[in-house]
């Protein structure tokens, strides 16, 4: 709906066009960066159905190599080794950015002080069993930072689509409106001044022609 309370002057004419380029051009980089916060999305929901996946089977894996373990050696022996284990797990969060969307990367590193036990009467079950616990923390470090990006690009996603239906369906039909309503006015003004000059010009001819 145009704003009819705007002087219709050229220099409001002037003002509004202006403001009708900019919300054009914020229109356009707002749409651009819709595209891109979408595409980044999807591909991380993607990567994230994979690495569920891959977490479910590290955990059921490393779950499995220590059930072997306690069946090997009983489960009294494994605890006990369990308790000397010395592995420090260190993760680390840094963060990258997509259009001014902080997402986190997460890596997860580890110090082993070993040896942790004596090799004597263990199973190899035990070794495997550390390493596949330590493989799925860190799938699960990755799935932990696939999701919490794709929360807050959901979230700044929706944000712009709020930006992008505000200046497409409000903003811009408003001023383009309101840049109509004033050009017609100043149309209609030139009109009014055309004819009132014809008027005086007549006017003053007949009265030229009259003192003659």
């Amino acid at each position: 709906m145009a704003r009819t309370n705007v002087a219709p002057t050229k220099t409001n004419l002037i003002k509004l066009n202006s403001e009708l380029n900019f919300a054009h051009l914020g229109y356009e980089l707002l749409d651009q960066k819709r595209n891109i916060l979408i595409i980044e999305l999807l591909t991380l929901v993607d990567q994230a159905a994979e690495y569920q996946e891959r977490v479910e089977k590290a955990l059921a894996d490393a779950y499995h190599t220590l059930e072997e373990a306690v069946l090997n050696m009983g489960k009294l022996k494994v605890v006990n080794l369990a308790s000397a284990v010395n592995v420090e797990t260190k993760i680390t969060i840094k963060e990258r950015r997509v259009m001014g969307v902080a997402l986190p990367i997460v890596d997860t590193t580890f110090k082993e002080y070993a040896p942790f036990y004596s090799p004597h009467n263990t199973s190899f079950w035990i070794d495997t069993s550390l390493t596949e616990f330590k493989e799925a923390l860190q799938v699960m470090g990755r799935l932990a930072e696939l999701k919490i990006s794709i929360i807050r690009l959901a979230i700044e996603v929706r944000k712009t689509i709020r930006k992008v239906n505000a200046l497409e369906k409000i903003a811009i039909p408003e001023l383009r409106e309101t840049v109509t309503y004033i050009e017609n006015r100043l149309e209609e003004s030139e009109r009014d001044m055309f004819v009132l000059m014809k008027i005086v010009k007549r006017r003053l001819e007949k009265k030229a022609n009259h003192e003659e």
